[in-house]
């Protein structure tokens, strides 16, 4: 089965404890049991990681190149700041969908930059956690139809 990266960057740990009235009441281990679900539904495989380390995610990507279909991305706080991840996923010749849990558009202003979008093919923002599902659904179709177009 094709297998789909979802990456989760910092504080991410800390979801559905941290800032609820933001980010919503569930965890980060309820998101990964939903994305599981679909994905086997689907016909994919997801590896789910999350990490407060810059370099453990960069890792990851590299990993990604070697037997990824795609990757779904939420580097939270490293989404303004890392060039670092921008340039490893730009070594990735797949699909790249970020996510933000947020609208980080409604949000304070050095939100409104991102360094990943530089490389996504889309984006999913302000959704919430359903936003992973979405998120999913469109790298897996980013990545169908590139197969399908060879």
């Amino acid at each position: 089965m094709p297998v789909i990266y979802i990456l989760n960057g910092p504080n991410l740990n800390l979801l559905g404890k941290r800032q609820p009235h933001i980010y919503g009441s569930k965890t980060l281990a309820d998101v990964e049991v939903e994305l599981q679900a679909l994905a086997k539904e689907l016909g994919f495989e997801i590896r789910f990681h999350q990490s407060n380390r810059e370099y453990e995610i960069i890792d990851w990507v590299h990993e990604a190149r070697e037997d990824g279909a795609a990757i779904v991305i939420n580097p939270a706080a490293f989404t303004h700041t890392s060039v670092a991840i921008l340039d490893a996923l730009n070594t990735f010749e797949g699909p790249v969908i970020e996510i933000h849990i947020s609208n980080v558009h409604k949000r304070e202003s050095f939100r409104h930059h991102s360094f990943v979008s530089h490389r996504a093919d889309g984006i999913v923002v302000g959704m919430g956690t359903d936003g992973y599902q979405l998120a999913l659904r469109g790298a897996i179709s980013k990545f169908n139809a590139s197969r399908d177009s060879k």
